[in-house]
């Protein structure tokens, strides 16, 4: 089980990265959107008055501490030996997997879903934005090691330690 718990772990600290980096970075990826915003001909400040930030609040912080929280309880179950660290794995490992699936294919179709969200506002201003350029000015905001390295690396660890885990735990 020590190999479990130190993949869950070390799935679990990808996931911590995701509110390090906004935290460290959201601010100068925001300022990089508002400025493609005014570029655009778009208030700066509409993405704040419709709740969408790029630090490391609300949802970019509690869904991956999480989720590092839900894995992190049955590893530590699993080294002191208690054998609901083993059956918590079981449950939480498959819903880790299937929810960094969610988390690729939100990325891969960034741009028409966040088109189609702003279209759901019925905020005029927010329809007209060039959202493809918007995303890449984020994107720019962050280091280069971010995104796709970063990103791509995440997702690397959490599906390929997941399928481990689940494997070892098979295999056990």
């Amino acid at each position: 089980m020590d190999a479990v718990a130190a993949l869950q772990l070390l799935i679990a600290v990808a996931f911590l990265s995701i509110p390090v980096v906004r935290s460290r970075y959201g601010a100068r990826a925001q300022a990089a959107v508002e400025a493609e915003l005014g570029r655009q001909g778009v208030r700066a400040t509409v993405m704040a008055e419709n709740g969408m930030r790029l630090d490391a609040g609300g949802h970019e912080t509690w869904a991956p501490v999480g989720i590092a929280v839900s894995l992190a309880v049955p590893a530590v179950l699993g080294l002191a030996g208690n054998a609901w660290g083993e059956t918590l794995s079981w449950v939480v490992q498959p819903l880790v997997l299937l929810m960094n699936c969610v988390i690729l294919y939100s990325n891969l179709t960034a741009v028409p879903s966040v088109t189609a969200a702003f279209a759901k506002t019925g905020d005029a201003e927010l329809q007209r934005i060039d959202v493809r350029s918007m995303l890449a000015a984020a994107e720019k905001g962050f280091p280069r090691w971010v995104m796709p390295y970063l990103q791509n690396l995440r997702h690397a660890v959490v599906f390929a330690g997941s399928i481990a885990v689940l494997a070892v735990l098979a295999a056990g």
